[in-house]
């Protein structure tokens, strides 16, 4: 049985939730509490027939999903289910067509980790841009590149926008504070592009073959799954890099290894990709011009807070009868993939 959480002295409450990893955090443990709602824990990436197994037993009201997939199995299984919560904003893992043929809402907690994501964009950029982690093990290695070196510069590069929400926002920001020309493609945020004073292009290829880096911001949804295909790698600069710290499929990962060993384009680095965790013996792993991160680029201190917070009250907003918050309710129609 998973470990139940509950603030102390307090006799069982009735209503329950799921949250799919080993914790959250605190705050929000005891503002569910407070609410009358339990908290009990399932593994992270537990296949989704124990997790289907765990909210049949519990008979949980509510699900908040961190990691692991959360399929039709595991959307049946509990008859008192009436709302799943995303803790974060993609929601690639949860099956949204499952819910809404049972009338169960899927929400988001939308704009709690845009500032730690964008961070991890620019601090991928800074690190491809300034070749540290081929010179860290050149010099590891023994070699002293310093004599035949030249670096490439911040200020004056062009960092294009796959998108424009809140993470892409804040991405524009932090380079452009940097120094760097920001250069946005997202036809859906075309008032908000114009807005920010950023330059924009109705065109994703255009974006392409300008900018020196390409960061993915954009939802995974049917229209965005292997965006940047073959031809959009072919497309961009040799001496280009390419970022995704949005949701892997939107790379189609075999094109992208071509494009790395053949020098289609300089590097890339990655925080999510097609299959998490991806395969030990992945292709990829071969390559020494990219670099990746186990998906944690929204895991901050704070974030990780936020994140908590803003499930438990969507949870307990709906749990108490009220209707779910529109601005962060996931429709299969828009993000089916």
């Amino acid at each position: 049985m998973p470990t139940q959480t509950a603030a102390a002295g307090h006799e069982s409450r009735g209503r329950r939730v799921l949250v799919t990893h080993n914790t959250i955090a605190r705050s929000a443990i005891e503002l569910l509490n407070a609410h009358g709602i339990e908290v009990f824990f399932s593994p992270p990436y537990d296949p989704s027939a124990r997790v289907a197994e765990r909210c049949a037993a519990l008979e949980v009201d509510a699900i908040m999903v961190r990691q692991g997939r959360i399929d039709a199995e595991v959307i049946g299984a509990s008859p008192r289910l009436k709302v799943i919560v995303k803790h974060g904003v993609g929601v690639d893992n949860i099956d949204i067509a499952a819910a809404e043929a049972r009338g169960i809402p899927v929400l988001r907690s939308m704009g709690s980790n845009a500032r730690a994501v964008a961070e991890h964009a620019i601090a991928m950029a800074l690190a491809l841009l300034k070749h540290l982690a081929p010179l860290d093990r050149a010099v590891k290695g023994g070699a002293w590149p310093k004599p035949s070196f030249i670096g490439r510069d911040i200020a004056g590069s062009v960092i294009g926008l796959v998108g424009f929400g809140a993470i892409g926002r804040e991405t524009a920001r932090l380079a452009s504070a940097l120094g760097m020309d920001v250069l946005v493609h997202d036809p859906q945020a075309a008032d908000e592009v114009a807005r920010s004073g950023f330059a924009a292009t109705p065109s994703l290829d255009a974006l392409l073959a300008a900018a020196d880096i390409v960061s993915l911001h954009c939802p995974l949804t049917k229209d965005t799954r292997h965006l940047i295909n073959a031809e959009r790698l072919a497309a961009m600069k040799r001496d280009a890099f390419l970022i995704n710290t949005a949701r892997g499929g939107i790379i189609d990962e075999d094109a992208l290894f071509q494009a790395l060993r053949q020098g289609t384009i300089a590097g890339a680095a990655l925080d999510s990709f097609a299959t998490e965790p991806p395969p030990a013996d992945s292709p990829l792993w071969t390559l020494d011009n990219l670099i990746v991160t186990p998906h944690i680029a929204g895991v901050t201190a704070g974030s990780a807070r936020a994140m908590a917070e803003i499930a438990a009250r969507h949870i307990i907003s709906v749990l108490d009868g009220n209707p779910p918050d529109s601005r962060s309710l996931a429709r299969a129609t828009d993000l089916a993939v």
